[in-house]
């Protein structure tokens, strides 16, 4: 089944028209659900990849009318409950008012520049060994799955599943993100960088000379 968040080369969502002026100056609350999602990610109890399936398993009606930052604080409200960090009480303001028990690790406002800088790094040391070499063609799987949860998270792409492509850089090894969205652990292995043609990924390409470069794990490829 096509997942709603799945939307790359899709048909019939009409027209991107890009911002004028490029990137938008935030709102008061879409930077307020910024700031939001960044405070309670530094909570530690859960990872990026937990907090993108997360939006994605946002009910398809609500997934197609919320906007961006919408869909940001849906999926939050989803992760602190799930987690136990709040309940549907607190969220609804008639929860307990005492001290909680993650209050220590909260976000401090003069800590916040430092963390962005720090961003999340995602490169490991992994004992799997590199199976393609720079040059090489392979094939992504088909169809575009997690393996290890059905109906999982994953970061191959439907519109590229089963698309030959050409290694164009070997990035090391970085947390698998199939398995960490799901709390079954980090399970590093090595990361490429694969270009495609536009031939390869769509039936009628506006460029058909044109390639598109997708980072991909690993156990999403085999050779072509």
């Amino acid at each position: 089944m096509t997942r709603v968040h799945d939307m790359g080369g899709r048909f019939g969502d009409g027209v991107i028209t890009p911002e004028p002026d490029g990137i938008p100056q935030l709102a008061d609350w879409q930077a307020r659900a910024l700031a939001l999602t960044l405070a309670a990610g530094s909570l530690g109890q859960w990872n990026i990849d937990i907090s993108r399936h997360a939006r994605e398993r946002l009910s398809p009606a609500d997934y197609g009318r919320f906007s961006y930052f919408e869909k940001w604080i849906a999926a939050l409200a989803d992760l602190l409950v799930e987690a136990g960090v709040l309940t549907e009480d607190d969220l609804r303001g008639r929860g307990d008012t005492g001290t909680h028990p993650l209050a220590e690790r909260a976000l401090k406002a003069e800590a916040v520049a430092a963390v962005l800088a720090r961003g999340g790094p995602a490169d490991r040391p992994s004992n799997v060994a590199a199976r393609f070499e720079v040059g090489q063609m392979v094939r992504t799987l088909r169809p575009a799955a997690n393996r290890l949860v059905d109906g999982g998270h994953t970061r191959l792409p439907a519109y590229a599943a089963g698309a030959r492509g050409r290694i164009v850089l070997k990035h090391g090894s970085h947390v698998l993100p199939d398995s960490s969205a799901h709390r079954l652990g980090e399970a590093p292995e090595p990361l490429y960088a694969v270009a495609f043609p536009a031939s390869e990924l769509w039936a009628d390409p506006e460029a058909p000379g044109d390639e598109v470069v997708l980072d991909l794990w690993q156990s999403y490829l085999e050779p072509a």
